[in-house]
């Protein structure tokens, strides 16, 4: 009697369930509470155990089945690593945290590290120049925990003229700061730009508010 060409693996359906519930369970796919992926992994885990159950009935050890199965499986892990949002990618947190400082100072901040390269350091005080001028010129009410999103939206009710500007100065904090977009010179340079733009503009009165 001849030796089988590859010998069985003994891969039950318990024991790949485990081990796909295991690799994919990991905080790196997210936080351990239902979701779309543990329904995923109920409905995949139930469908292992019935095939390779019935598999063993048909063929020897049901090995066969086994690897599609765990091809299939690695498929889906590499499928939902490279669909997910990136780790980089967070909520969006308040502009200003730590240390309060003067328009100025966050200035001076951000053309020390534009200086030297440091191009995300550079988007990030200026904006938070920009927002703290912003209430200094009582053009936005001190708020705490206000977002880059948000300062852009109180500031153009009284700068609409530079809506669009302080929406595509938002979008590119965020993007440069907490987002994938590469920070670049020219991202500082736009958001210094943006600074001196809104430095000139002047707010538009209601008409309570220019008798």
């Amino acid at each position: 009697m001849r030796a089988p060409l590859i010998a069985p693996l003994d891969v039950t359906g318990e024991e790949g369930r485990r081990r796909a519930i295991e690799e994919l369970s990991d905080p790196l796919y997210g936080k351990n509470e239902p979701s779309l992926l543990d329904r995923f992994l109920n409905w995949f885990g139930e469908l292992l155990d019935r095939l390779v159950s019935a598999g063993e009935g048909v063929v020897p050890g049901g090995w066969i089945l086994a690897i599609v199965l765990l091809v299939v499986a690695v498929l889906v892990i590499v499928l939902i690593v490279y669909l997910r949002p990136s780790r980089n990618r967070r909520a969006e947190p308040p502009l200003h945290e730590g240390v309060v400082r003067t328009a100025a100072d966050h200035r001076v901040l951000s053309d020390q590290a534009e200086a030297r390269g440091d191009y995300v350091e550079a988007v990030l005080e200026r904006l938070r120049a920009i927002s703290v001028d912003l209430e200094d010129r009582a053009i936005v009410g001190p708020r705490p925990g206000r977002t880059a999103t948000e300062l852009a939206a109180e500031a153009a009710l009284s700068l609409p003229g530079e809506a669009r500007e302080l929406d595509q100065g938002a979008h590119l904090f965020n993007d440069v700061v907490y987002g994938d977009r590469a920070a670049t010179a020219e991202a500082a340079r736009t958001m210094r730009e943006l600074d001196v733009r809104l430095g000139a503009a002047h707010p538009v009165l209601d008409d309570e508010g220019s008798r």
